[in-house]
């Protein structure tokens, strides 16, 4: 079993965007994605934030004990990072 916290601001930002988001691996790391730029898959962890869900990829649920805003993935990240070839195809 995972044990996973969540921080508070990273839930109302989930919660306010009414949309699912994901941690997954990137270049510098873990990183906090929303899914349409990053889809879950059937093996991710799922936290249910509100009527939304954080997925946290299998792979970093075993590392990450906490998300927080220091995760949040920037536009940087998007353009710069081979784990978001879609985004820098200008898909979104």
């Amino acid at each position: 079993m995972f044990q996973i916290i969540v921080d508070d601001d990273v839930k109302q930002m989930i919660i306010d965007a009414k949309e699912d988001y994901r941690v997954c691996t990137a270049c510098r790391g873990p990183v906090l994605v929303p899914i349409t730029i990053k889809p879950p898959k059937a093996t991710d962890v799922v936290i249910p934030i509100g009527d939304q869900k954080l997925y946290i990829s299998r792979v970093q649920a075993d590392y990450v004990d906490q998300v927080s805003m220091d995760m949040l993935c920037t536009e940087r990240d998007l353009n710069t990072c081979p784990a978001f070839p879609t985004y820098r195809r200008g898909r979104y």
